[in-house]
């Protein structure tokens, strides 16, 4: 008898996201049987990433008028956890592209939003590249504008962490103007003067080209944007995306786990049966894992429906809404409480997932070590050792999140 293909994860977040989601699944089932092979031959996400953009996936928070589906955040971040549980790479390689997308869709530049809704659902894909390490101070832009005697805006400066550059059309980044003041502007990757450099030499999420870019005089789209313009959330919308791509690595180890366990033919004479598959502590194992992964996904679409309410405000508010409003806070608040029972769920996912197998599970060309690795690196991204002290200090002392990180050497 056959086992039917039953959904564990979770009611759907919509009536329509089954009718939604069913373009996708095939592509999805095709990254995940070349995922492991892509891990450790560092092959191109480019071609597969241009078939999700065929598909319409960077355009699905946009409205239907630009080749969107409207869709909610909950839509969005269930798809994005299918996406995950077939390869991690190409969902945080997107990040910065579904970050442009907030921005532009919260915009009150009417005209500058009108733009880039056009350009957008043409089929433009953006990654980001805000930061610069080194010793710089927290806070300032060593990267610079100028315009030269004709009135071309240039950029000049290296950035690092640019998720997704090889496989953008452009790049939304930050520098400081002539004036002193912090700018978001974008550049087009092909234009003179723009290197891109697959430096990025993490031991996860090895394929999202989260490397270094170099501005050598490059022309700029003349669309200053002060940085204080940017959409209020990004915090907590950047961290619930990673959130999402957690919860679909966890639910990748219940998958690839219970598939292995299904497979392996030897047992140990101090097992309970003869059959792997058989073998009830080896079931528990799974089973806890595919908890784990239920509770990722299940807390992640909780705090997207805050993330939700609070979109729809900030969108229809008439001036940009930053870290002190309360609407924009309170979703702050609450994806800090989701962040370490995240993490936690998946990095434990991701370790237990090998208690259930044998030594043979951990040969280099299952690459199931990759789902740790991933995890692990993602949970590095935005520190979560604060989060709950973010909480806690609302809580106890009433003091709202603190404003946008930024990384560098104090000030003196």
């Amino acid at each position: 008898m056959s086992i039917p293909a039953l959904n564990i994860w979770g009611a759907a977040p919509s009536a329509r996201y089954e009718q939604l989601a069913a373009p996708f699944r095939p592509l999805f089932a095709h990254i995940l049987a070349h995922a492991a092979e892509a891990d450790q031959t560092r092959a191109s996400l480019a071609p597969v990433i241009q078939q999700l953009n065929a598909l319409g996936l960077p355009r699905w928070r946009l409205p239907a008028s630009y080749g969107g589906q409207d869709a909610t955040f909950a839509e969005l971040l269930a798809l994005l956890t299918e996406l995950s549980a077939a390869d991690s790479n190409i969902t945080q390689a997107l990040r910065g592209h579904f970050g442009f997308c907030e921005d532009v869709l919260c915009a009150k530049d009417l005209d500058w939003r009108a733009k880039w809704l056009e350009r957008l659902g043409q089929g433009a894909l953006l990654s980001p590249g805000s930061t610069e390490v080194g010793t710089q101070t927290r806070g300032d832009f060593e990267t610079r504008l100028h315009r030269d005697a004709d009135g071309t805006l240039r950029i000049s400066g290296k950035k690092f962490y640019t998720t997704g550059a090889l496989y953008s059309d452009l790049i939304n980044t930050v520098a400081t103007g002539e004036d002193g003041t912090v700018y978001s502007v974008v550049v087009d990757l092909k234009a003179p003067g723009v290197q891109i450099i697959d430096d990025w030499n993490g031991f996860g999420q090895r394929l999202t080209a989260s490397g270094t870019c170099l501005f050598n005089n490059a022309p700029v789209e003349d669309d200053l944007r002060p940085t204080h313009q940017r959409f209020g959330y990004g915090q907590s919308f950047y961290q619930i995306y990673h959130l999402s791509t957690l919860a679909g690595i966890a639910r990748r180890a219940a998958l690839s786990g219970a598939q292995e366990l299904s497979q392996r033919a030897r047992t140990f004479t101090t097992g309970n049966a003869d059959t792997a598959a058989q073998d009830v502590q080896l079931l528990q194992v799974i089973g806890e894992v595919a908890s784990q992964a239920y509770a990722a996904h299940a807390i992640t679409q909780q705090a997207a429906q805050r993330l939700e309410h609070t979109a729809q405000y900030v969108i229809a508010h008439d001036q940009p809404l930053h870290d002190d409003d309360p609407q924009v806070a309170l979703a702050e608040l609450e994806v800090c409480l989701a962040v370490n029972p995240v993490v936690d769920a998946t990095l434990a996912a991701t370790t237990a997932l090998f208690d259930a197998l044998g030594a043979s599970a951990t040969a280099s060309n299952k690459a199931l070590d990759r789902l740790w690795r991933n995890a692990r690196t993602l949970a590095n991204h935005n520190p979560r050792v604060y989060k709950s002290r973010i909480v806690g200090n609302y809580l106890v002392n009433g003091l709202l999140p603190p404003a946008q990180w930024r990384v560098g050497v104090a000030k003196a």
